[in-house]
């Protein structure tokens, strides 16, 4: 009997392990660069999200949509969006076991979209790549000195990538010479399908604003659902390329109709709804955690000053101070 009653014991204990341990997962936040140096204050409530990942995003700009050259590394930059900034930023995250991300971006001026970048004739686009190669490759350098866990190599760049897809091959031959840790690129939702060279690099990222739902309050049911296909198409591109998924950038703005276009940003969607992102949220939780051939992702988007960042009167992406950052908080937890 008391041999029966421990068997018991231990089936029960079993049963809980395997409830309770999941895979490991990144779970990222980006971390958003600021004019000013972080310290523990600012990089415990990533931890306390229980965050294990952040995405470190230096910015390069560009003028315009056909202007060829990449500005980068100015004093009339943020400190957090130059090298100086990302050691920075990278060594307090470090002191917390944060893992990073090196991710950098482009800013075109007036914040136009950076997959329409295309260039008009054959000059500039070849200024663009020697510009462009100049960015990139010395973040990739900075990526091997502070050993960054993965490094992104561009960011939503489809048109530049559609003309020039040779220089692409090249370029991330170069990178490879210098940087000898993950690797992944930051497609956009509607452009992963057609990115050409996946093979050559470890994660297929995608920035994940993909429409789910086009209700005022998208219930988790309906998101659910609004899933079905596009999870359908991004499993068959990791099958494709047998190389996993990893969402570079996802999350949802805390306004009315938040799952009906995911990326836009505009200034005339005030109308607070947080609930409407904490549905849209939990759903991508629930479609995409659980999968093998899912390693994770970055909510977008989160910033130095958590105290004074996001609110209940907040109709911006960041989950901070909101009730998406406990549901963050609790789905993080499980996958750590």
């Amino acid at each position: 009997m008391k041999r029966f009653k421990l068997l018991i014991v231990f089936s029960v204990i079993l049963i809980l392990q395997s409830c309770n341990s999941q895979p490991e997962k990144i779970n990222g936040v980006s971390f958003v660069a600021a004019s000013e140096a972080v310290n523990n204050d600012h990089i415990t409530p990533v931890v306390n999200v229980n965050a294990n990942y952040a995405a470190v995003m230096p910015f390069g700009f560009i003028r315009n949509l056909s202007h060829p050259e990449v500005v980068f590394n100015t004093k009339r930059q943020w400190f957090g969006e130059t090298s100086e900034g990302v050691k920075q930023y990278v060594q307090e995250l470090r002191k917390k076991k944060i893992k990073i991300m090196l991710k950098p971006q482009i800013w075109v001026w007036h914040g136009e979209f950076t997959g329409y970048i295309e260039m008009k004739n054959e000059a500039n686009w070849k200024t663009l790549e020697s510009s462009y190669s100049k960015f990139i490759l010395e973040y990739a350098r900075l990526a091997h000195e502070v050993n960054a866990d993965i490094f992104c190599i561009g960011t939503e760049l489809e048109k530049f990538i559609d003309n020039r897809p040779d220089y692409w091959f090249k370029l991330i031959g170069e990178i490879k010479q210098i940087y000898k840790g993950k690797l992944t690129y930051a497609a956009n939702w509607d452009e992963f399908k057609r990115t050409p060279f996946w093979d050559l690099l470890d994660f297929i990222g995608v920035d994940a604003y993909f429409p789910v739902s086009n209700s005022k309050t998208p219930t988790v049911e309906e998101c659910l659902t609004g899933w079905e296909q596009h999870k359908k198409v991004i499993n068959t591109i990791s099958e494709k390329y047998k190389k996993p998924i990893l969402f570079t950038e996802f999350g949802y703005r805390s306004v009315d109709y938040s799952g009906r276009e995911p990326w836009k940003s505009d200034t005339n969607m005030m109308q607070v709804n947080l609930e409407a992102q904490t549905n849209t949220t939990k759903a991508l939780f629930e479609t995409f955690w659980k999968e093998d051939w899912f390693a994770g992702g970055f909510i977008w988007k989160w910033f130095r000053n958590h105290s004074k960042s996001g609110g209940e009167n907040n109709s911006q992406y960041t989950p901070q101070n909101k009730p998406v950052e406990d549901l963050i908080k609790t789905h993080y937890a499980l996958y750590k």
